[in-house]
């Protein structure tokens, strides 16, 4: 099973070689681990102590932020060296601070995986969420080096619980242990005869009250907000914004901010469009001129969890496409959060709706009935706020499951320890 998986990965790699021609991102992704190996080789320093982090993208970064950040503050003297899977999130995050390297993930073939690890000869291996590449797994296994999922989700549709998925399954024998994020997937993997599992709950929930805890305050958006109700939607998208802009122009007496989550110039002139006037840009906002206007487009990247502060209520966006983005970061300053109809894969979102912290809608007719309501609530945000604090202490849970030996000197007495 390992060659046929080995050959269609070169397969793969052939197709995306193809694509690269003439999509941007295709190209992005193939030059990113065609030079993985050669800038490990350049960047990773002979005798020093990595933790290897792989994430597939933004929001797999976010959920083992938290773990990579308590290490560093525990182990001072260990390096964590992070991979990416996408463009989108090795470009977002290949200046995080918090790795002394970050880098794409080589392809997952065996040649490449054993070089990897000969090149960065990694204390531990850390898996976040769900992306498990074989060859890795099966090259880390061999060389004794102790790995680890950590916010890891399972679900009975996933390839692992299939009949013909018995490989993929073995697989995670490969894991030390893993920490998953509920029951259900705990349950899940004991069912078929995985037993190094954990229920450690999400780290999100950990991040997002850091950042509640490091908020600032925000001058600018306080002149905005000037005492009137405020609605604060994050992370929108078009679908999104119609239905807010729409909601708007019915309630003269509601203030918005609206954050979207693409600000290229088209999309920005788009929602432009449909507000027509009495709107500012955040970038030409001054404290003097911003409390004349009713609705605020920030046009500007890392303040939203900070905003939400100022909220009266919540909305998030994608929930009228592949999902919903983050609910965490508003519902944590105890703000009701509303979203559209697509956020089933989120437990977050489903726990919430249950226990009426949070509201789905669908059109503008349900946009319309929850917000009026929630104007008025005075229980759903505390629901919310309440729900994100009793979550908190998974990076703890974890931190204390990954100890390092402090009197190890180098790699190779750690890797010792660890095979003891």
């Amino acid at each position: 099973m390992r060659l046929l998986y080995s050959i269609g990965i070169h397969f793969y790699r052939f197709l995306v070689f193809l694509a690269s021609f003439f999509n941007p991102k295709a190209r992005e992704l193939y030059r990113g681990q065609k030079n993985a190996l050669r800038y490990l080789k350049n960047n990773i320093e002979e005798n020093a102590r990595y933790v290897w982090f792989h994430a597939a993208s933004l929001g797999e970064f976010e959920q083992g932020r938290p773990v990579m950040e308590a290490l560093k503050r525990r182990y001072p003297n260990i390096k964590i060296l992070l991979t990416f899977y996408s463009p989108s999130g090795y470009n977002v995050r290949k200046n995080y601070q918090g790795a002394d390297v970050v880098s794409y993930l080589p392809p997952d073939t065996v040649r490449s995986a054993r070089e990897f690890v000969k090149t960065v000869k990694p204390l531990k291996a850390i898996f976040i969420k769900y992306e498990f590449w074989p060859n890795f797994l099966l090259t880390l296994q061999t060389e004794a080096i102790p790995t680890y999922a950590v916010s890891a989700i399972f679900r009975p549709g996933q390839i692992f619980f299939k009949w013909y998925g018995k490989w993929y399954l073995q697989l995670l024998n490969t894991f030390r242990h893993l920490f998953v994020q509920d029951k259900e997937s705990a349950f899940l993997l004991e069912k078929h005869g995985i037993y190094q599992v954990s229920i450690s709950g999400d780290t999100r929930f950990d991040r997002v009250f850091a950042l509640f805890s490091e908020a600032k305050k925000l001058p600018l958006i306080e002149a905005f907000v000037g005492g009137k109700p405020v609605i604060v939607a994050g992370s929108t998208w078009p679908e999104d914004e119609e239905l807010l802009v729409r909601y708007l122009k019915h309630h003269p007496q509601v203030k918005l901010i609206l954050v979207p989550h693409e600000i290229h110039k088209n999309h920005l002139e788009q929602i432009f469009k449909l507000l027509e006037t009495n709107f500012i840009r955040y970038t030409e906002a001054s404290e003097d001129n911003i409390a004349n206007y009713n609705c605020l487009v920030v046009d500007t990247i890392g303040i939203l969890s900070s905003i939400y502060q100022y909220a009266k209520i919540a909305y998030v966006g994608g929930g009228f496409g592949v999902g919903i983005h983050n609910i965490l970061e508003a519902a944590v300053w105890n703000v009701p959060v509303v979203f559209g109809p697509n956020f089933q894969k989120f437990k977050e979102a489903r726990d919430l709706i249950h226990l009426k912290g949070a509201f789905s809608i669908s059109d503008f007719a349900s946009l319309e009935e929850n917000l009026d309501k929630l104007f008025t609530d005075s229980t759903a945000g505390q629901i919310a706020g309440d729900y994100v604090r009793r979550n908190i202490g998974a990076t703890e849970l974890i931190c204390r499951n990954l100890e390092f030996t402090e009197q190890a000197k180098n790699a190779d007495e750690e890797k010792a320890l660890n095979q003891s």
